[in-house]
């Protein structure tokens, strides 16, 4: 009898596959196949059925699924620490939007967006969820660089660089989700699009209303910023004499399409109202802390089954793209917030981390476990260093103690896009460069 072929075989002392969750959460001494870009079977090492062309062998190293980093700015990467210490409010209106003013065109998004993807590839991340305008330059450098990608464009009720009101935003979503449906380079669709209103206190009713309208015909996501602040939640009472989660579900804009990111400001009315709709909530902890914002309370969620995915949000307000410190951040913060030190164990932070992100995005079908079936987005962890010695459980060490410095390698769709630590698909000296270029631009701008 004939064995079945693969294109890649990755052998490692542990997988970490997060589905299905079990008590076998980690396998060990066993090996992925991977054909035309997709798992084709995880077996034991040492009856292995499969031929494969090529074998890479790990040691002693971690497989999991790549990060999926649910909310972010991508292109803010190159405001990376222009106006820190700041509270959100004084941070966008007097530093933020005007800088995007003065520098936001579609080369710095294209750009700004490389960088950021250099970043997170680095740090095995293999799908990130995007909120900004020109999403057809962050669509483009996705794909240049073969990482998947949800480019939700933004929607405001005022004027930008990009748009000039809520309806030209919408028509610019719309358009360009039909371009990255027929694009050449997008044939195993590593990248879509969605609407992304920027939040309840920017965008009125009727826009909303057209998005989800829109959203349910075109078979599009949805994520918006929402209840990130206790400002953002009174202003919402005096002005609709509701809070904002009401305000949203009366107008049927809430429901399994919908990402909410940050939530910082619930109580047990919002996590009734996330029940009833299927929304899930991205938590953006280090984001949340450094503007001061609060804390969003991911155990009582997870409780309520409500889906909660991990986000980063730009490394404008991080200051850093960085997963492995997000959820380490996340699954300590749950243990703080709720006094209960067995809240969000290790597996529960990485399940949130990678398959949760994949259910915000809508794409669980897809990525954000190593299933057989699904696509080969992998990260390869090295645990062979001191920091992480000695090793009683990989997934408590995922959490708590490793480093995306230790990330040797990472596939996206079966295509290596890291190897040996060194990006593969995109060039860092020349990422280096225009980073700097674009630092003397926004300082000097900033300087008059």
């Amino acid at each position: 009898m004939t064995s079945p072929t693969a294109d890649l075989r990755l052998n490692a002392r542990w997988i970490v596959p997060i589905e299905p969750i079990s008590d076998k959460a980690v396998l060990i001494d066993h090996c992925i196949l991977i054909k035309d870009g997709l798992i084709a079977a995880i077996e034991p090492q040492a009856n292995c059925s499969y031929r494969a062309d090529e074998v890479l062998d790990l040691g002693d190293q971690v497989l999991m699924p790549g990060w999926v980093n649910a909310h972010g700015h991508a292109a803010m990467s190159l405001f990376r620490g222009l106006a820190d210490d700041l509270p959100l409010m004084t941070w966008l209106q007097e530093h933020i939007w005007p800088a995007e003013g003065q520098h936001v065109d579609e080369t710095f998004v294209e750009q700004g967006t490389e960088l950021a993807i250099a970043e997170m590839i680095q740090g095995g991340t293999t799908t990130f969820a995007d909120m900004y305008f020109y999403p057809q330059q962050s669509g483009e450098a996705a794909l240049k660089a073969g990482i998947r990608a949800v480019c939700f464009t933004p929607v405001l009720d005022f004027p930008t660089n990009y748009a000039q009101n809520a309806d030209e935003y919408i028509r610019k979503a719309v358009e360009c989700n039909d371009r990255f449906k027929s694009h050449p380079m997008n044939d195993a669709g590593l990248v879509s699009i969605g609407f992304g209103p920027h939040a309840p206190y920017t965008v009125s009713d009727e826009p909303l209303k057209e998005i989800t309208m829109l959203a349910d015909q075109l078979d599009m996501p949805v994520q918006i910023h929402l209840h990130e602040t206790a400002f953002e939640v009174g202003e919402s009472l005096e002005k609709f004499n509701q809070r904002p989660s009401q305000r949203l579900h009366d107008i049927g804009f809430l429901n399994e399409r919908v990402s909410c990111v940050h939530m910082t400001q619930i109580d047990d009315s919002d996590i009734d109202i996330l029940q009833k709709t299927g929304v899930s909530v991205v938590h953006c902890p280090e984001s949340n802390l450094k503007l001061a914002s609060g804390f969003c309370p991911i155990s009582n969620l997870s409780n309520a089954n409500i889906v909660v995915a991990i986000g980063t949000d730009g490394a404008a307000s991080n200051n850093d793209l960085d997963m492995f410190s997000e959820t380490k951040t996340a699954a300590l913060l749950a243990k703080g917030v709720s006094q209960d030190a067995s809240s969000v164990p290790a597996i529960a932070a990485l399940t949130m981390a990678t398959l949760g992100g994949a259910k915000a995005l809508g794409l669980d079908e897809v990525t954000g476990s190593l299933k057989v079936g699904k696509a080969a987005d992998i990260q390869a962890i090295d645990l062979n260093v001191l920091s992480s010695q000695p090793v009683f459980d990989p997934v408590s060490h995922l959490v708590y103690c490793a480093k995306s410095t230790q990330v040797s390698h990472v596939w996206v769709h079966g295509r290596c896009v890291l190897s040996g630590g060194k990006l593969t698909t995109l060039n860092e000296s020349e990422l280096m460069t225009q980073a700097k270029s674009w630092a003397q631009k926004i300082n000097a701008a900033t300087v008059k």
